[in-house]
């Protein structure tokens, strides 16, 4: 896993609050990932040693269910999630080449933050917009019907302004 190997006092007491308000909750490994990454954005590869021994698991068992999940992210994200669905229905109406044309504008590949921070891609695999493919989310918000230039708008949208 990527990032740095030492975490700040403040994100360790962050981890280890988190950990303690949920460590007796049946199944508590997913919700407190899903928490620390509500909290900082991301889950800190440093963080893994916490969660592990909070919850009497290896180190091994909380790294794979944060690299089995496409939705923990171990690297801060940028100031935008921009994800393009991948499911079936969107495929079927465009996404691959969505997907394509939104590496190539971007410049990254999924999973990657542009150089400037501003936006990181992510894939997804169904935002539940199945009748109006191919789709995206920008945070919140979901798109229907996206092209190669509506995604350009909306780049531009998130990127106006921004130094």
């Amino acid at each position: 896993m990527e990032g740095s190997s030492e975490l700040t006092s403040a994100v360790a007491d962050i981890v280890a609050d988190i950990v303690e308000a949920n460590k007796h909750r049946p199944g508590a490994l997913l919700p407190i990932l899903h928490a620390i990454q509500d909290q900082l954005g991301y889950v800190p590869p440093a963080a893994v040693p916490l969660v592990a021994q909070g919850l009497r698991l290896s180190r091994a068992e909380v790294h794979g269910v944060i690299s089995f999940y496409h939705g923990f992210r171990t690297r801060p994200p940028g100031r935008h999630v921009l994800q393009v669905c991948h499911a079936e229905a969107c495929q079927a109406m465009g996404s691959r080449a969505l997907a394509a044309h939104a590496r190539d504008r971007l410049g990254v590949e999924f999973g990657q933050t542009t150089a400037d921070g501003a936006i990181t891609l992510q894939a997804v695999y169904c935002l539940g917009n199945c009748a109006c493919p191919p789709s995206v989310r920008i945070g919140d918000a979901v798109y229907a019907r996206v092209d190669a230039a509506r995604f350009d708008r909306l780049v531009a949208e998130l990127t106006n302004g921004e130094a």
